[in-house]
Protein backbone atom coordinates (compact mmCIF):
# COMPACT_ATOMS: atom_id res chain seq x y z
CA UNK A 1 0.00 0.00 0.00
CA UNK A 2 1.19 3.60 -0.58
CA UNK A 3 2.22 5.50 2.59
CA UNK A 4 3.73 8.67 1.29
CA UNK A 5 5.22 10.26 -1.55
CA UNK A 6 8.08 12.23 -1.71
CA UNK A 7 8.11 15.22 -4.29
CA UNK A 8 11.07 16.68 -6.13
CA UNK A 9 10.75 20.18 -6.63
CA UNK A 10 13.24 21.72 -9.23
CA UNK A 11 12.00 20.76 -12.34
CA UNK A 12 9.10 18.54 -10.86
CA UNK A 13 6.71 20.36 -9.51
CA UNK A 14 7.96 24.31 -10.43
CA UNK A 15 9.63 24.66 -13.62
CA UNK A 16 12.58 26.38 -12.45
CA UNK A 17 15.40 24.60 -13.81
CA UNK A 18 16.02 27.24 -16.69
CA UNK A 19 16.05 29.95 -13.87
CA UNK A 20 19.26 28.02 -12.39
CA UNK A 21 20.70 27.46 -15.80
CA UNK A 22 20.87 31.18 -16.17
CA UNK A 23 22.75 31.43 -12.66
CA UNK A 24 24.47 28.40 -13.27
CA UNK A 25 25.69 29.41 -16.63
CA UNK A 26 26.26 33.08 -14.95
CA UNK A 27 28.67 31.27 -12.26
CA UNK A 28 30.94 28.90 -14.54
CA UNK A 29 31.78 32.33 -16.70
CA UNK A 30 32.57 34.23 -13.15
CA UNK A 31 35.24 31.42 -13.01
CA UNK A 32 36.52 31.93 -16.32
CA UNK A 33 35.10 29.38 -18.69
CA UNK A 34 31.02 29.44 -19.25
CA UNK A 35 29.87 25.45 -19.37
CA UNK A 36 28.83 23.65 -22.42
CA UNK A 37 25.27 22.47 -22.41
CA UNK A 38 26.10 18.52 -21.35
CA UNK A 39 28.13 19.86 -18.49
CA UNK A 40 25.35 22.21 -17.82
CA UNK A 41 22.92 18.72 -17.67
CA UNK A 42 25.15 17.04 -14.94
CA UNK A 43 24.45 19.72 -12.77
CA UNK A 44 20.49 19.24 -12.96
CA UNK A 45 19.74 17.87 -9.35
CA UNK A 46 22.70 18.35 -7.74
CA UNK A 47 23.84 20.30 -4.89
CA UNK A 48 25.65 23.13 -4.97
CA UNK A 49 28.99 22.22 -3.95
CA UNK A 50 28.97 20.12 -6.79
CA UNK A 51 27.74 22.35 -9.08
CA UNK A 52 30.65 24.66 -8.16
CA UNK A 53 33.07 21.75 -8.59
CA UNK A 54 32.34 21.20 -11.93
CA UNK A 55 32.39 25.00 -12.58
CA UNK A 56 35.85 25.15 -11.35
CA UNK A 57 37.41 21.82 -13.12
CA UNK A 58 36.17 23.09 -16.21
CA UNK A 59 37.83 26.26 -16.41
CA UNK A 60 41.04 24.25 -15.05
CA UNK A 61 40.97 26.38 -11.65
CA UNK A 62 41.57 24.88 -8.01
CA UNK A 63 39.50 27.15 -5.23
CA UNK A 64 40.18 27.81 -1.91
CA UNK A 65 38.20 27.02 1.33
CA UNK A 66 37.67 30.87 1.27
CA UNK A 67 36.30 30.85 -2.49
CA UNK A 68 33.18 28.83 -1.75
CA UNK A 69 31.54 30.97 0.50
CA UNK A 70 32.16 33.69 -1.76
CA UNK A 71 30.95 31.87 -4.51
CA UNK A 72 27.82 30.21 -3.05
CA UNK A 73 26.73 33.87 -1.70
CA UNK A 74 27.13 35.24 -5.54
CA UNK A 75 24.78 31.79 -6.80
CA UNK A 76 22.24 32.31 -4.18
CA UNK A 77 21.93 35.84 -4.52
CA UNK A 78 21.18 35.51 -8.06
CA UNK A 79 19.08 32.64 -7.87
CA UNK A 80 17.06 35.10 -4.94
CA UNK A 81 16.69 37.70 -7.88
CA UNK A 82 15.95 34.98 -10.25
CA UNK A 83 12.96 33.20 -7.79
CA UNK A 84 11.50 37.02 -6.70
CA UNK A 85 9.52 36.94 -10.65
CA UNK A 86 6.56 34.39 -10.96
CA UNK A 87 6.98 31.17 -10.16
CA UNK A 88 4.04 28.87 -11.44
CA UNK A 89 3.35 25.19 -10.90
CA UNK A 90 3.52 22.82 -13.51
CA UNK A 91 0.02 22.10 -15.15
CA UNK A 92 -1.72 19.44 -12.81
CA UNK A 93 0.58 19.39 -9.93
CA UNK A 94 -1.74 21.60 -7.51
CA UNK A 95 -4.63 19.69 -9.28
CA UNK A 96 -2.90 16.41 -7.86
CA UNK A 97 -1.94 17.45 -5.06
CA UNK A 98 -5.32 18.70 -4.29
CA UNK A 99 -6.62 15.54 -4.93
CA UNK A 100 -3.85 13.51 -2.53
CA UNK A 101 -4.28 15.57 0.10
CA UNK A 102 -7.98 15.00 0.25
CA UNK A 103 -6.79 11.20 0.68
CA UNK A 104 -4.94 12.30 4.06
CA UNK A 105 -1.65 10.55 2.23
CA UNK A 106 1.26 12.15 3.61
CA UNK A 107 3.67 14.42 1.60
CA UNK A 108 6.71 15.86 1.54
CA UNK A 109 9.38 18.31 -0.49
CA UNK A 110 12.90 15.63 -1.30
CA UNK A 111 14.92 18.97 -2.78
CA UNK A 112 18.80 19.81 -2.74
CA UNK A 113 17.97 23.29 -3.26
CA UNK A 114 19.29 24.26 0.33
CA UNK A 115 16.24 25.91 2.61
CA UNK A 116 17.52 29.93 2.02
CA UNK A 117 16.25 29.17 -1.32
CA UNK A 118 13.86 25.91 -1.14
CA UNK A 119 10.73 27.87 0.86
CA UNK A 120 10.04 30.00 -1.83
CA UNK A 121 9.40 27.30 -4.37
CA UNK A 122 7.64 25.28 -1.69
CA UNK A 123 4.92 28.52 -1.04
CA UNK A 124 4.75 28.87 -4.55
CA UNK A 125 3.42 25.43 -4.92
CA UNK A 126 1.48 25.31 -1.77
CA UNK A 127 2.76 24.39 1.63
CA UNK A 128 -0.52 23.64 2.78
CA UNK A 129 -0.50 20.44 1.04
CA UNK A 130 2.90 19.00 2.74
CA UNK A 131 3.25 17.50 5.78
CA UNK A 132 7.12 18.93 5.88
CA UNK A 133 9.98 19.06 3.47
CA UNK A 134 13.35 18.25 3.84
CA UNK A 135 16.39 20.16 1.91
CA UNK A 136 19.97 19.52 0.38
CA UNK A 137 21.62 21.21 3.56
CA UNK A 138 19.96 19.56 6.27
CA UNK A 139 20.63 16.07 5.54
CA UNK A 140 24.61 14.20 5.87
CA UNK A 141 24.76 13.80 1.87
CA UNK A 142 22.65 15.04 -0.26
CA UNK A 143 21.17 13.72 -3.47
CA UNK A 144 22.46 11.21 -5.48
CA UNK A 145 22.73 9.77 -1.70
CA UNK A 146 19.84 8.08 -0.52
CA UNK A 147 19.78 10.35 3.09
CA UNK A 148 17.21 12.40 1.71
CA UNK A 149 14.58 9.76 1.11
CA UNK A 150 15.35 7.50 4.16
CA UNK A 151 14.85 10.92 6.32
CA UNK A 152 11.18 11.70 4.49
CA UNK A 153 10.40 7.53 5.34
CA UNK A 154 11.29 7.85 9.15
CA UNK A 155 9.26 11.45 9.38
CA UNK A 156 6.14 9.58 7.87
CA UNK A 157 6.96 6.35 9.75
CA UNK A 158 7.29 4.33 6.97
CA UNK A 159 9.17 1.83 5.05
CA UNK A 160 11.09 3.39 2.04
CA UNK A 161 9.46 0.55 -0.25
CA UNK A 162 6.02 2.18 0.49
CA UNK A 163 6.95 5.33 -0.22
CA UNK A 164 6.63 7.14 -4.11
CA UNK A 165 9.27 9.45 -5.25
CA UNK A 166 8.07 11.51 -8.01
CA UNK A 167 11.77 13.15 -9.90
CA UNK A 168 13.50 14.42 -12.78
CA UNK A 169 17.19 14.56 -12.17
CA UNK A 170 19.23 11.30 -12.31
CA UNK A 171 21.31 12.54 -9.01
CA UNK A 172 17.75 12.64 -7.87
CA UNK A 173 16.32 9.29 -8.82
CA UNK A 174 19.38 7.56 -8.07
CA UNK A 175 18.94 8.24 -5.00
CA UNK A 176 15.39 7.53 -4.07
CA UNK A 177 16.56 4.14 -5.89
CA UNK A 178 18.87 3.56 -3.64
CA UNK A 179 16.91 4.54 -0.60
CA UNK A 180 14.32 1.75 -1.67
CA UNK A 181 11.65 4.22 -3.08
CA UNK A 182 9.36 3.62 -5.92
CA UNK A 183 10.01 6.29 -8.61
CA UNK A 184 8.45 7.90 -11.02
CA UNK A 185 10.56 9.87 -12.98
CA UNK A 186 10.47 12.69 -15.22
CA UNK A 187 13.81 13.34 -17.24
CA UNK A 188 13.47 16.37 -19.77
CA UNK A 189 15.02 14.76 -22.27
CA UNK A 190 13.11 11.43 -23.58
CA UNK A 191 16.97 9.89 -24.51
CA UNK A 192 18.44 10.58 -20.92
CA UNK A 193 19.45 7.53 -19.10
CA UNK A 194 17.30 6.86 -15.99
CA UNK A 195 19.15 4.40 -12.77
CA UNK A 196 17.72 0.81 -13.26
CA UNK A 197 13.69 0.39 -11.53
CA UNK A 198 12.96 3.92 -12.29
CA UNK A 199 9.24 4.15 -14.21
CA UNK A 200 8.96 7.02 -16.81
CA UNK A 201 5.72 9.25 -16.45
CA UNK A 202 6.17 8.97 -20.21
CA UNK A 203 5.24 5.40 -19.81
CA UNK A 204 2.78 5.55 -17.87
CA UNK A 205 0.96 8.83 -18.96
CA UNK A 206 1.85 9.27 -22.94
CA UNK A 207 3.48 12.55 -21.55
CA UNK A 208 5.91 14.31 -19.48
CA UNK A 209 3.15 16.38 -17.68
CA UNK A 210 0.53 16.01 -14.38
CA UNK A 211 -2.09 17.19 -16.73
CA UNK A 212 -4.92 14.78 -16.43
CA UNK A 213 -3.34 12.51 -13.86
CA UNK A 214 -5.29 11.27 -10.96
CA UNK A 215 -4.91 10.23 -7.64
CA UNK A 216 -6.76 6.64 -8.16
CA UNK A 217 -3.96 6.89 -11.23
CA UNK A 218 -1.07 7.15 -8.97
CA UNK A 219 -2.07 4.48 -6.62
CA UNK A 220 -2.22 2.12 -9.51
CA UNK A 221 1.26 3.17 -10.87
CA UNK A 222 2.12 2.50 -7.53
CA UNK A 223 1.32 -0.92 -7.18
CA UNK A 224 2.61 -1.78 -10.35
CA UNK A 225 5.76 -0.67 -9.56
CA UNK A 226 7.91 -3.54 -8.77
CA UNK A 227 9.36 -3.39 -5.21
Amino acid sequence: MLKAIFWDMDGTMVDSEPLWGVATYELSEALGRRLTPELRESTIGGSFPNTLSICALHAGISLSEEDYPRYRRRMFDRMAELFSGDLTPNPGVRELLTELKAQNLPMLVTTNTERELADNCIDAVGRDFFIGSVTGDEVPAPKPAPDMYLEAARRVGANPSDCLVFEDSFAGMSGAIAAGCRVIGLPEDPDSPVPEGVVLLRSLQGSNSFQGVTAEKVHEWFDRIPQ
